[in-house]
């Protein structure tokens, strides 16, 4: 991937902007991620049963890191259990786990009977997704790896369409990182139980904005600005502030200290009636 790593949140996130078709097309084509999309097509139209997709590993991880489900790959009692649970029954396993992704992936690999048939595995459109999705997690992880801030705005670009509660939101640690950032809720709230921190979310901002494109790119420049000006690493290797340093040292005038302002805040206060 083009390395984004040190730079301002923003400007990464720019750059994979820019660059997003060109690198999903580099991503593909790695000599390893290349032998892994071709080992998929080859052997995913044989998988009729969860046994069937457990039994092959290379493939069985495939479907794992497209679904973003890899740190469940070692799991595998527990994702046959969810892959042969009743998708129908409200009180299976799938449906009692808070995670969305284990009932995505059992959505999506559509198996029934107990795990035991699927026919989605043999439809070249679904193969198709599949591999699309594969790639695309792989660049979500590898921006992430680089910039933290990057791959969470990336991550809540992904995952913002299926938000219907504040629920949603919380369940994906990314998502929830986000929006505390984006609307100034301090990150001690993690600590607080998930009723609580639906309700503070509440408070603060009406879900029903991430509906409004415009919104979601508003909240976008929130959490970049926020996030770099938390980055005090990032200050030191601003330009502008290591030259206000230089000449403060020089001049016997101590250290440049950078404040943060909340200038929506500074904005909303009334204006004087004497301007």
């Amino acid at each position: 991937m083009i390395p984004i790593s040190g730079m301002g949140t923003q400007v990464g996130l720019n750059l994979i902007d820019a660059t997003r078709e060109k690198q999903l097309t580099l991503i593909a084509k790695t000599a390893q991620n290349a032998r892994a999309i071709q080992g998929f097509r080859d052997r995913i139209g044989s998988v009729q049963t969860v046994d069937d997709l457990m039994a092959d590993q290379d493939l069985y991880a495939f479907v794992m890191r497209a679904f973003d489900l890899e740190d469940q790959i070692f799991g595998k009692g527990l994702m046959k259990k969810v892959l042969q649970s009743d998708l129908s029954d409200p009180k299976s396993l799938v449906n009692r786990l808070t995670d969305p992704r284990f009932r995505e992936l059992h959505k999506e690999l559509a198996f029934v009977a107990n795990g035991t048939f699927t026919t989605r595995t043999k439809q070249k459109y679904w193969q198709d997704l599949t591999v699309d999705r594969f790639v695309e997690r792989a660049f979500i992880n590898g921006a992430a790896d680089q910039n933290e801030s990057v791959g969470d705005i990336l991550e809540f670009r992904e995952r913002v369409g299926g938000v219907k509660t504040w629920f949603d939101v919380l369940k994906k640690p990314a998502l929830g990182r986000f929006m505390r950032r984006a609307l100034g809720i301090p990150d001690e709230a993690v600590r607080l139980d998930i009723d609580r921190q639906a309700k503070l979310f509440e408070a603060k901002y009406d879900i029903k904005k991430l509906q409004d494109p415009a919104e979601l790119r508003k909240l976008e420049r929130k959490f970049a600005a926020i996030s770099d000006a938390l980055d005090t690493s990032r200050l030191q290797q601003n330009g502008a502030i290591q030259m206000l340093t230089g000449i403060l040292n020089a001049s016997g005038g101590g250290q440049f200290v950078p404040i943060t302002l909340d200038l929506e805040a500074i904005s909303s206060l009334p204006r004087s009636p004497y301007r």
